[in-house]
């Protein structure tokens, strides 16, 4: 039985933030596998993407390309409409019987994680890695019990990079080198990402 952490997010783009904290969760938490899987519509984020679902996927493909223990799967975009936590564990517990699967989420996220949708049927499908980012307490006292059995924090490199302020930077014209992998930033030069 492989363990595996599931980084979701909208990755758009994804950047060395999400990298970083991929690997800290894979090496502290004895992970086998880290899964990206790009949201197609996150439940917490007004507006769509930026880019495409397809765009986002290739982005995290190129990013992951050279980690052996990092994959990209597009559950989400296939199934599309909104992408909540425990339909994408539900999926995944199904289809991978012979895993476990953790979620790997800031701790900003640990502190919101009792009103996620269906949580408890979640927390029965999954454990959590909160990876603590500097400025953002996880508070453990005012998680239910169910959640506190099913959690592990982590402590995170300081990283202050954001999706949001790399699509600015584009839209102004202003470098992501060494924000973005290499092949990040190719792609979203060589498309026009986020230029608008």
């Amino acid at each position: 039985m492989a363990a595996i952490g599931i980084m979701g997010g909208t990755f758009d783009p994804i950047h060395i933030g999400h990298l970083i904290a991929a690997e800290t969760a894979l090496d502290r938490s004895g992970l086998e596998e880290v899964w990206f899987i790009p949201t197609y519509m996150p439940p917490l984020k007004d507006g769509k993407p930026g880019a495409d679902g397809e765009l986002r996927l290739q982005m995290v493909e190129e990013a992951i390309r050279p980690h052996a223990a990092f994959r990209a799967v597009d559950i989400e975009l296939t199934r599309g409409g909104t992408s909540y936590s425990v339909d994408t564990a539900t999926a995944l517990t199904s289809l991978y019987p012979q895993h476990t699967f953790a979620y790997i989420i800031g701790s900003d996220r640990v502190n919101d994680l009792p009103s996620w949708h269906r949580i408890e049927e979640l927390a029965s499908l999954v454990t959590f890695i909160g990876l603590e980012r500097e400025g953002t307490e996880a508070r453990l006292g005012g998680l239910p019990g169910y959640l506190q059995e099913q959690l592990t924090l982590v402590a995170m490199p300081p990283i202050g990079v954001s999706s949001t302020d790399i699509r600015e930077r584009v839209r102004t014209g202003r470098s992501i080198r060494y924000l973005v992998p290499d092949a990040v930033n190719e792609l979203i030069r060589r498309r026009g990402l986020y230029e608008s």
